[in-house]
């Protein structure tokens, strides 16, 4: 059983100051397959950082919960999942995750996922929503067993609409790092930083958007399913573009706002997977 690795968190000494409150959080879940079912194995958490186990019929479901209320600056949160061989895990979120604003330090979410032999691995949390001048770097390691299946979707929006609210300034760097059987197959790495809304208003850039999402599949099977995916694009109201290689298929979406966005992805999603969406989404 694999050992989540030691975090140090962040510490902060003001000088002529009160120090300020930060939530931090760890979170481990790990899943195995036992007599054609999966189940939960171990699961660990400290600090503001919860997993729920809802009923569902569409397999193992597992909920993380920042009982903290959002992302605020210099927050620092650690999420590890693992999927035992043979075993089907899905992570979802209750609600879309809110970044706060901040006055200087940058919040840290780490998330390592893992899928072990046969085993299927799904991260689906909801939308994160970044206010204006939120500060977050946010990185993800995955390992994926040469015979395993992995998939995710993440969505981010830029400032609150409902408040008429755009990113004016802030911080956002996002970091993927994904190993097969050991090997580097993909790194991505995203960064905003400063004037947020004019650098998305740029046309090379995000041409007005206010939201943005990726979905990614790693299997054996993912290059032959580029042209099913492609279709199931098609109607799409949002710029969308789908690509696969080296066992490896990515769809990138782009938005004038999340509704759009959201709305094309579910239906992605729901086809794609041959499955309903978490029921958290619906709540």
């Amino acid at each position: 059983m694999g050992m989540m690795s030691a975090v140090s968190w962040p510490s902060e000494v003001t000088t002529g100051a009160p120090v300020r409150q930060r939530a931090l959080g760890q979170v481990r879940v790990r899943a195995v397959a036992d007599k054609g079912r999966t189940r939960l194995d171990d699961l660990s958490e400290t600090g503001s950082l919860r997993i729920r186990l809802p009923k569902s019929q569409a397999g193992f479901e597992a909920v993380l919960v920042n009982t903290a209320g959002g992302v605020a600056c210099g927050d620092h949160f650690s999420i590890t999942a693992e999927a035992g061989p043979g075993a089907a895990l899905t992570l979802a979120s209750p609600a879309a995750e809110k970044v706060y604003r901040s006055d200087g330090p940058v919040a840290r979410i780490d998330v390592t996922l893992k899928a072990e032999a046969g085993a299927a691995l799904h991260w689906l949390p909801q939308e994160t929503i970044l206010f204006d001048t939120a500060r977050l770097s946010r990185h993800y390691a995955v390992e994926v067993a040469p015979d395993a299946a992995f998939l995710s979707f993440e969505a981010m929006v830029f400032g609150r609409a409902a408040r008429g609210e755009v990113m004016a300034e802030g911080h956002l760097t996002d970091q993927w790092r994904i190993r097969r059987g050991g090997e580097l197959i993909y790194a991505d790495a995203f960064r905003l930083s400063g004037p947020v809304a004019a650098q998305l208003a740029k046309p090379a850039i995000g041409k007005g958007a206010a939201a943005l999402a990726t979905f990614l599949y790693v299997a054996g099977d993912a290059e032959a399913r580029l042209d099913g995916a492609r279709d199931l694009l098609s109607e799409a109201r949002c710029e969308v573009g789908a690509s696969a290689w080296n066992g490896i298929l990515a769809v990138r979406w782009i938005a004038a706002d999340i509704e759009t966005l959201r709305r094309d992805a579910t239906s992605f999603l729901i086809g794609f997977r041959e499955a309903p969406m978490p029921r958290v989404w619906a709540s």
